[in-house]
Formats: C-alpha cells, sequence, structure tokens
C-alpha cells in the first residue's frame, strides 16, 4: 500500500524519513494532490541505473534497425569508457 502524507507532515521530517528507510517511496501531497516523492539514496541510484541501461538498450535497437549496429573494437572501448 503506498504511502501518502499531507506535506505539512515534514514539520516532524523524522517520522517521515523513517518511512523512507523502509525502501517505500513516501508520497507527499498539497492540498490534497501529489507534489513529491521521497525516497531512499539508493534505490533513486538503482533508478538512475536502470535507466540508464535501458537508455543504451534503446540505442542498441535503433542501431540494429538502421543498420549501423558494428563498432570496431576501438569505437566500442571509446563508447563505453574503457
Amino acid at each position: 500500500m503506498p504511502n501518502i502524507k499531507p506535506i505539512s507532515d515534514l514539520r516532524n521530517y523524522n517520522e517521515v524519513l523513517k518511512d523512507c528507510e523502509n525502501g517505500e517511496p513516501v508520497f507527499l501531497t498539497k492540498n490534497g494532490r501529489g507534489k513529491y516523492v521521497l525516497i531512499d539514496i539508493e534505490e533513486y541510484e538503482r533508478q538512475q541505473t536502470i535507466v540508464k541501461l535501458l537508455s543504451k538498450l534503446n540505442e542498441a535497437e535503433e542501431a540494429i534497425l538502421t543498420g549501423n549496429e558494428w563498432q570496431t573494437l576501438d569505437e566500442l572501448k571509446r563508447s563505453v569508457g574503457v
């Protein structure tokens, strides 16, 4: 079940932060509407890694569709930062 709290609960931010530590996001509302989401930094970093991976996979799919999928070893090393 989502953890939804009014933004006014940030007055007692320690309680809100405890809820974030469980690995679940805390949704903050303002005037009854969703406004912000708080997540643990580890979860944020994990999500950013997934976004980067999906972006690279999308680039690979596009390269295959256009026929530009082949790279030399040096090009591959440069593209992955090795």
